[in-house]
């Protein structure tokens, strides 16, 4: 992957998108189709995590605020995490995001988040924070949850909705289309993703004023 973004409070004067090894360009959301930018962010356990190092693996990002009422449909009601699980069972790598903003709705240090995944049953390969709204700024995350995937040679195939239900409500998940499962089928059958983006919904990423 040629872009990068570091992000963590240790690494934030450090933080540069590279188009090559000299050249910095401004940070810009990927296209569908176009490679996706890499990052490194800490991990709720303190730990560093690259995207680049998930290279050859079909990779999902899901953006996260425990307190938002569309976050709580999924989570409730157990449907993220299913989607989490049968993702981890294709061998999917989920990272779960949290880019709000110390002293905003959902903003969670390590402790917090470890906590939530654990009392939610949650399935994510890490749980990301990204305080500073760095990851999130540069894919453009604009809701939560907002729903990325990546495919294994790195390209950005879906952002969007997590299903076609832009709904508060539990009972609508019986009946949407979970775009999600969808995607990851087609990939794991060697097909393109037939609906590549679609509108998100959900609260809005508590960025740093």
């Amino acid at each position: 992957m040629s872009k990068w973004i570091w992000t963590g409070a240790a690494a934030a004067a450090a933080t540069l998108t590279f188009a090559s090894a000299s050249a910095v360009v401004p940070m810009a959301e990927p296209a569908i189709g176009a490679t996706a930018t890499n990052f490194k962010a800490r991990d709720a356990n303190g730990n560093i995590v690259e995207l680049a190092s998930f290279r050859g693996k079909t990779v999902v990002l899901e953006w996260h605020n425990p307190g938002c009422p569309f976050v709580k449909k999924h989570y409730n009601s157990g449907n993220m995490q299913k989607t989490q699980a049968a993702a981890a069972g294709q061998g999917v790598v989920w990272l779960t995001i949290n880019s709000g903003a110390e002293g905003q709705q959902g903003h969670m240090k390590g402790p917090e988040a470890l906590q939530f995944v654990s009392g939610a049953k949650a399935k994510p390969s890490a749980y990301l924070l990204d305080p500073m709204g760095l990851v999130g700024k540069a894919y453009g995350a604009k809701t939560t949850p907002h729903m990325y995937i990546i495919s294994p040679m790195g390209k950005l195939v879906y952002r969007g909705g997590i299903d076609d239900k832009p709904t508060a409500d539990a009972a609508d998940i019986a009946t949407a289309r979970n775009h999600v499962t969808a995607a990851l089928a087609e990939i794991r059958a060697g097909k393109p993703v037939s609906v590549a983006e679609t509108r998100p919904y959900g609260c809005s990423v508590k960025y740093a004023n």
